[in-house]
């Protein structure tokens, strides 16, 4: 399987059918897979934590949007098995948590997997771990790749909300810093440059602006370790940004 790092955006991009239709477009190129790995920006928590293995009500992790976000279901599978074969390959067992998906893994996959038959399980971001260990941990979680699993990220490549543009849904102007810092991401990714990837702290440009808190771009440095073991051909089936500077930014490594 390939493995992917999804800009999961706004909430409203569940019921926003040219944003979802992009995602939608990304999943059918993709090969089925036997379950879906997500690690969300919206859930930190160290060490590595496996969700809900059953079905259950969705989290809505949101506020003052439309009504009608609050009453979508996601019914997909649970993927208890794939708690233990991730304990196999940490080499220690998993912690679990009866936590419902929260809205960074609902809301595209409403899109990607629209059909909710395919095994969802969300894996805690452990943040405070640091860029290392996130890396790490997606070079543990590598063989899953060859077991059918796919293995999504999901964050935002750049994501300052107080920087938002409420006048700008389609993000036709980004800000200057919100280009070069999603623009340095592309180009470390396209150059197999993990190193400096994992380095953004220091290598990157305006992170602070990009990034007022670390944790929406930290999910991508899972991707990348995971897709670091073969160095796979990277593609972006979505760019952009929205709201002025939030990317939309999509990875694919293989």
């Amino acid at each position: 399987m390939p493995v992917g790092f999804v800009g999961h955006g706004a909430p409203t991009l569940a019921i926003d059918p040219g944003k979802g239709g992009d995602l939608a477009r990304w999943s059918k190129a993709l090969p089925t897979p036997r379950a879906i790995l997500a690690i969300s920006a919206h859930w930190e928590d160290a060490p590595a934590s496996a969700g809900t293995t059953r079905v259950q009500d969705l989290m809505y992790d949101f506020y003052g949007f439309p009504e009608e976000l609050y009453q979508i279901e996601y019914p997909s599978p649970g993927a208890p098995d794939l708690v233990r074969r991730i304990g196999a390959l940490m080499g220690e067992e998993v912690t679990r948590h009866d936590r419902a998906l929260d809205h960074g893994v609902w809301v595209p996959l409403l899109h990607m997997a629209p059909q909710a038959d395919v095994p969802v399980l969300q894996l805690s971001l452990p943040s405070r771990e640091g860029p290392e260990a996130l890396f790490e941990l997606g070079r543990k979680l590598a063989p899953l790749r060859d077991e059918g699993i796919f293995i999504l990220g999901s964050g935002n490549v750049v994501h300052n909300l107080r920087r938002l543009s409420w006048h700008d849904p389609d993000g036709a102007v980004p800000p200057g810093w919100a280009s070069e810092f999603d623009r340095w991401v592309e180009e470390v990714i396209d150059q197999g440059d993990f190193d400096a990837l994992v380095d953004y702290r220091h290598k990157s440009p305006g992170l602070r602006i990009a990034h007022p808190t670390e944790e929406h771009f930290q999910p991508l440095l899972v991707a990348a370790g995971a897709a670091s073991v073969q160095r796979d051909p990277v593609g972006y089936p979505v760019k952009g940004f929205e709201y002025g500077s939030i990317s939309r930014r999509c990875v694919q490594f293989g």
